[in-house]
């Protein structure tokens, strides 16, 4: 089954939530996963593309924008559906459940302090817990 976290960051900035989703998508890559970056719109998928080169000094994650890409590429960005053939990690930023995210292993969610994001965020994770999966929660940036 599908391992689904959602991972809360305090700030309600789109850039955080945006180089947060960066940094687990350069973990994942380091650890030889193919990972598809789910974004809430085509504007979102050319930021997410630009900033997956520019987030981190000296930071290098192959990746390509989807559709339009090869399906084989290692890391994929894109709105929509992503390709049949990823399977590892899907990272979503984008206010709905992607289609097809039961076939991943892992699925990553990021929900910010934005209250758009949050009310999106908890639709999605009752969605997932009322579907069965059992859902790790990690509280980023806390200062507690």
């Amino acid at each position: 089954m599908t391992r689904i976290d959602f991972y809360l960051l305090a700030s309600a900035d789109p850039h955080s939530r945006r180089v947060t989703a960066c940094k687990l998508v350069e973990k994942a890559f380091r650890q030889g996963h193919r990972i598809y970056l789910s974004t809430a719109s085509d504007e979102e998928t050319q930021i997410l593309d630009e900033l997956l080169w520019t987030f981190r000094q000296g930071s290098f994650v192959a990746h390509e924008p989807w559709p339009g890409a090869s399906a084989e590429a290692p890391v994929l960005v894109g709105h929509g559906a992503a390709p049949e053939t990823l399977k590892d990690v899907l990272v979503n930023l984008s206010p709905e459940i992607p289609p097809g995210f039961e076939r991943f292993e892992r699925v990553a969610e990021l929900v910010d302090q934005d209250e758009a994001v949050k009310l999106a965020g908890r639709r999605r994770y009752k969605s997932y817990q009322a579907q069965g999966y059992v859902i790790q929660t990690h509280n980023l940036d806390r200062t507690d």
